[in-house]
């Protein structure tokens, strides 16, 4: 990826991410609040290509990271440094305190035993949502045939009743609720590939 496609698609994450309830949270108020979601979505876009975990719709107006993952990965030490910048550049301390406690509960409901699949982001640009388009289908199948050819669950979590509704109607499974402490609820879903109903796109 060159240095021109990687800034597009860091302005296109950073845009997305003014969208989405749990990013929104997490920024820190005041100042120049736009240059911490900036900072925020390029520490995502780059550890998205390190890990390979970047998935592009052929238009380029929908993005998504998706980590192959187990919790032997959430080891608090191995991005300290990078954790640490972000608490500078992005939550400060008292959000990154609240965040640390609600990430706990988050990871609690993934699998605690072998890998799995994570979706950690997943935006389409405003005009290229809807049933008439077909950027969500071209995304959501590109992750449920990886979710078939790895033979690992895909999880994902949104605290947004019609995205919820939204990621059951293309074949995922709703299988916890939670009361987010901003007072939203958090809907916990998956998708089996070794259920029989769920065919491989």
């Amino acid at each position: 990826m060159d240095k021109l496609e990687r800034k597009d698609i860091i302005e296109k994450v950073s845009t997305l991410l003014k969208e989405i309830p749990s990013s929104m949270d997490i920024v820190k108020k005041g100042g120049n609040r736009d240059r911490r979601f900036d900072y925020l979505a390029t520490h995502m876009v780059d550890k998205a290509i390190e890990k390979d975990a970047l998935i592009i719709s052929e238009n380029r107006q929908g993005i998504a990271i998706l980590f192959e993952t187990s919790k032997n990965d959430d080891n608090i030490w191995k991005d300290l440094w990078a954790q640490l910048k972000l608490v500078a550049n992005v939550t400060g301390v008292k959000n990154a305190l609240e965040i640390l406690k609600t990430q706990k509960y988050i990871k609690n409901q993934r699998p605690q035993e072998g890998k799995y699949l994570y979706c950690w982001f997943w935006g389409i640009l405003k005009d290229y949502r809807g049933a008439d388009t077909q950027v969500g289908k071209e995304m959501k199948d590109v992750f449920f045939r990886t979710s078939h050819d790895t033979g690992l669950e895909l999880y994902a979590e949104t605290r947004g009743r019609t995205n919820a509704i939204v990621y059951q109607r293309v074949g995922f499974e709703l299988f916890h609720e939670w009361d987010h402490p901003s007072g939203d609820t958090m809907y916990f879903l998956k998708y089996d590939p070794k259920n029989s109903r769920n065919k491989r796109p």
